[in-house]
């Protein structure tokens, strides 16, 4: 059974991802969250994606916007607009909601949902996740997920322009 109709809800914005959450608390559900660029969608993500899912019933991914790319990465990303990347991580059986925050991180977005776990990659240490420090002051959990060695999109585009070189 195919659940297009149901991918448009999965977008957020904070105010409707605030009612979602309290809906999933009063069912004594857990909520994981987890964050990133996402410019261009590739296993290492998938990987991640997939690992932060096994820790709560629900997982909210945070994408930064373009802006927040653009300051992160440089002039030249994001490849893929912000609109592109939500639709593509809000098509994952594995993602229940995504919301876009404008920051360099998400910690205000973290402060507002207050998730019962933080999932991060590997690249990061407990102290260095946006608030991880809040969250488990809260009770919560803070996990850093292997990274899949191979896959990153700094890399996908370096091969992509040498193959143009």
């Amino acid at each position: 059974m195919k659940a297009i109709n149901t991918i448009p809800n999965k977008i957020y914005s904070l105010s409707n991802l605030l009612k979602q959450l309290a809906s999933w608390r009063v069912a004594n559900k857990t909520v994981a969250f987890t964050n990133g660029c996402f410019d261009i969608l590739h296993e290492g993500h998938i990987f991640s994606l997939s690992q932060a899912a096994k820790e709560a019933d629900y997982l909210i991914v945070g994408i930064n916007s373009d802006s927040s790319v653009q300051a992160l990465k440089g002039p030249e990303r994001p490849i893929n607009k912000e609109n592109s990347r939500t639709l593509l991580l809000s098509n994952l059986a594995i993602v229940d909601a995504v919301i876009i925050f404008d920051e360099d991180t998400p910690l205000q977005l973290i402060k507002a949902i207050m998730p019962d776990v933080i999932v991060k990659g590997g690249d990061y240490t407990v102290e260095q996740v946006a608030g991880s420090k809040e969250v488990l002051a809260n009770g919560g959990r803070v996990v850093i997920n292997p990274i899949v060695d191979g896959f990153s999109t700094t890399g996908i585009i370096q091969r992509i322009k040498a193959s143009f070189s």
